[in-house]
């Protein structure tokens, strides 16, 4: 990857949102990699978020998927779903992190995020929620919805 140019990261990675910034990044995390971490990617926290365009979510999706470690990966659709069911009340994917995490069993930290992803592209969608097909509509306290279908 970090013998790579940055065009052709993006070119094999389009047509993922962002590519041209996320191949920059992928090449100078190639590169860091290499250099400081024996071409081995880490597997603490801290380490994973002094990487270039590494945040909360990839680096716990990083521990989740590479190393088998718990933690809660909050992306778009886990922040609005968990708010949306009233789960949490939450701003941030960082506070709804932190909230999941206390009341969470942790043998759910790692599948949460897999399932909500998947349920948020095709049924609890953003806008206009398909609640006439939810599996779990009498549960979902349908916190900001404004109409579905």
């Amino acid at each position: 990857m970090a013998a790579l140019e940055e065009r052709e990261i993006g070119r094999l990675i389009f047509p993922a949102g962002f590519y041209n910034t996320k191949a920059r990044n992928l090449k100078a995390v190639a590169g860091i990699l290499l250099r400081d971490y024996g071409s081995r990617v880490p597997s603490s926290m801290s380490e994973l978020l002094k990487l270039p365009g590494v945040g909360r979510k990839t680096a716990n999706l990083v521990r989740n998927l590479g190393y088998g470690l718990e933690g809660i990966c909050v992306d778009t659709h886990v922040h609005r779903i968990a708010n949306r069911f009233g789960w949490v009340r939450t701003r941030s994917p960082g506070q709804t992190e932190a909230a999941l995490e206390g009341m969470l069993p942790r043998r759910f930290w790692i599948p949460i995020n897999e399932l909500l992803v998947g349920f948020g592209q095709r049924i609890c969608t953003p806008l206009s929620p398909r609640c006439s097909a939810c599996p779990v509509f009498e549960h979902c306290r349908r916190v900001g919805v404004a109409r579905s279908r």
